[in-house]
């Protein structure tokens, strides 16, 4: 149960975001209902997010990984629900990204270049980040420096989203039946 009301105030920009929630994603969703208790929050969040829908420098597929990894390493079943919902729109296989919580343990599903980007958004997640200089060498050289830059501030998002969705104790909103995190002990 959300530790938050997911009744936020009556406002125009409440229910015009959740108008276009449920035009874009067929349900309000209960992140933008919890962010609906502070009007400024809310709107600054939308704006970034609609800023970083325009990035384009990193392959979709990997950033997704990334995003997923991040999600799933914080244990945000939010994300984790709504990042599925995500990758069947992007049409990515969801097979591949149902084994993101347990990359390590499917490798051979995953290519080098994936793994990379598996690893790093897992060690940028740590609480004390545990990137290392080889790790972003071996990035930086297969990506370059834009798309690693655009890989950084997308699993530095997803950080600021699942850690939020997560002390808000939100959960799946039913975007994916077959969304469930496993434990990460």
């Amino acid at each position: 149960m959300a530790r938050i009301s997911l009744t936020p105030p009556n406002t125009l920009l409440n229910r015009l975001g959740a108008w276009y929630s449920r035009r874009t994603y067929g349900k309000v969703l209960d992140p933008g209902l919890a962010l609906g208790h502070n009007a400024r929050v809310l709107l600054t969040s939308v704006r970034h997010e609609r800023g970083v829908a325009k990035w384009n420098r990193l392959d979709q597929g990997l950033k997704h990984l990334a995003v997923m990894a991040a999600a799933a390493k914080i244990n945000c079943s939010w994300c984790m629900d709504f990042g599925h919902w995500e990758a069947h729109s992007l049409g990515l296989p969801l097979d591949k990204v149902g084994k993101v919580p347990q990359w390590r343990e499917h490798r051979e599903d995953f290519t080098e270049l994936e793994l990379l980007v598996l690893d790093y958004a897992e060690a940028m997640t740590e609480t004390e980040p545990r990137v290392t200089d080889e790790l972003a060498a071996a990035l930086l050289e297969r990506l370059g420096e834009a798309a690693f830059v655009e890989l950084t501030a997308m699993v530095a998002l997803e950080n600021y989203r699942s850690r939020v969705n997560s002390a808000f104790g939100l959960v799946g909103q039913g975007f994916s039946d077959a969304c469930a995190v496993p434990s990460r002990m």
